[in-house]
């Protein structure tokens, strides 16, 4: 498994390593083949964050749909 593609811890560090690649490539001090790892680590980086949220989106539809609504 290449550096790109290793799994982050959860969510959070997903989300802060994806903040950090984006801020040294705005900075534009990285050179070509740093720069092309850096956007493949954060293309991986944004799929995984992705599919994390969808994952939580669908256990709180599981969750609300499975609530009993209050009776008035």
């Amino acid at each position: 498994m290449s550096k790109q593609e290793k799994k982050p811890e959860n969510f959070e560090s997903a989300l802060a390593e994806l903040e950090s690649i984006v801020a040294k490539m705005e900075e534009g001090q990285l050179p070509l083949a740093e720069s092309l790892d850096a956007y493949k680590r954060g293309a991986f980086l944004l799929q995984y964050c992705q599919a994390a949220l969808k994952d939580a989106e669908q256990q709180i539809e599981i969750l609300e749909g499975s609530r009993v609504p209050d009776e008035k």
